[in-house]
């Protein structure tokens, strides 16, 4: 998608609006958006800080969360990978039997 054809999304952050230019649908865009948001709120409740410093903790506390989500889903993939193996050599060794 070229920079004419992607959408404008407008979204409210922290209390500021914003428009964003995005190859994403609307909605999923909002849902990013809120995203932040709460946890931008989340964490100005909890310490007090300026707008600034949440922003910075709150894309701090999401990269962790993505991090933390990359390394689930590598062991998981790791998880299906032992599994497959087994299974085929569980298999081969019935085809050989059989």
């Amino acid at each position: 998608m070229n920079e004419a054809s992607k959408a404008s999304v407008k979204v409210e952050i922290a209390g500021e609006e914003y428009t964003l230019r995005t190859n994403a649908n609307e909605s999923y865009t909002l849902r990013c958006a809120a995203l932040v948001n709460e946890r931008m709120e989340e964490i100005r409740a909890a310490s007090g800080l300026d707008r600034t410093k949440t922003a910075i903790m709150a894309a701090l506390s999401l990269s962790d969360d993505i991090l933390q989500e990359r390394a689930r889903l590598e062991e998981f993939r790791s998880q299906v990978a032992g599994t497959a193996e087994r299974l085929a050599d569980q298999l081969d060794q019935a085809l050989k039997e059989g």
